[in-house]
């Protein structure tokens, strides 16, 4: 049981931990992907660095700074958190952990594949959130665009609800995933087609497959999906 659970150490995740670690609060942090600070050459407008400094070197030191003062840190991919009667359960791709409380600090990435049509039809089919849109599709065969942990957890919010799922992983590698009502595509996709709404997917050997829905859940979660799963509302500035 932890008093604070942060996803996310770059210096959002770490300047948080930091507070909440002197406060006396048993603070652990989850990570996964490589921060976009590790892609950064130089920062030079950064507080305390007189002639600046590399962006991996400021996201290593910051984590460093954090387990010096106490901060758990363990490297796993979060999948999932759930409101519980009291605090929350975060799962990831390893294990399930209890919180108090939870705080997002993953950024705000929005994981929209290069297919032809997409933005067209979000709203009319293709969905990011299965929590949120699971429910409009009892009984109907759907998709889920992905192949990691989170696409995994995805069809496992859907599979109680939808006839038949189609895990597209648009030719990354096949996850394991075994269910009666669950299939596994590998094709590259091309385009997804419709009128009103989505009603096939096309794939870059021209053949297609008819689909009610589409939910997209290509690499790993970020803030805002996890703020869906939730039910926090949220509105664009």
């Amino acid at each position: 049981m932890y008093d604070v659970i942060i996803i996310g150490a770059g210096p959002a995740g770490v300047s948080a931990s930091l507070y909440t670690s002197r406060a006396n609060l048993k603070t652990l942090i989850f990570y996964e992907e490589k921060s976009a600070l590790e892609k950064t050459n130089r920062i030079e407008n950064y507080y305390g660095f007189k002639s600046g400094i590399g962006g991996k070197q400021l996201y290593e030191v910051g984590i460093e700074q954090a387990k010096n003062i106490g901060v758990e840190i363990k490297k796993e991919e979060v999948t999932n958190i759930i409101f519980q009667e009291k605090g929350f359960k975060v799962v990831t791709a390893k294990g399930e952990y209890i919180a108090s409380v939870v705080i997002l600090a993953t950024g705000n990435k929005k994981n929209r594949p290069k297919i032809k049509r997409i933005e067209d039809f979000e709203g009319r089919g293709v969905s990011y959130c299965a929590v949120c849109d699971g429910f409009f599709y009892r009984n109907k065969s759907i998709s889920v665009i992905g192949s990691g942990n989170y696409a995994i957890s995805e069809v496992n919010e859907l599979i109680n609800i939808a006839n038949t799922i189609t895990i597209l992983t648009n030719g990354e590698k096949v996850p394991e995933f075994r269910a009666d009502n669950v299939r596994i595509d590998a094709k590259e996709i091309e385009a997804i087609h419709g009128e009103e709404k989505v009603e096939e997917i096309e794939f870059k050997d021209g053949t297609k497959v008819k689909t009610d829905g589409i939910f997209v859940a290509e690499g790993m979660a970020g803030s805002m999906d996890f703020a869906k799963k939730l039910g926090i509302f949220t509105r664009k500035r």
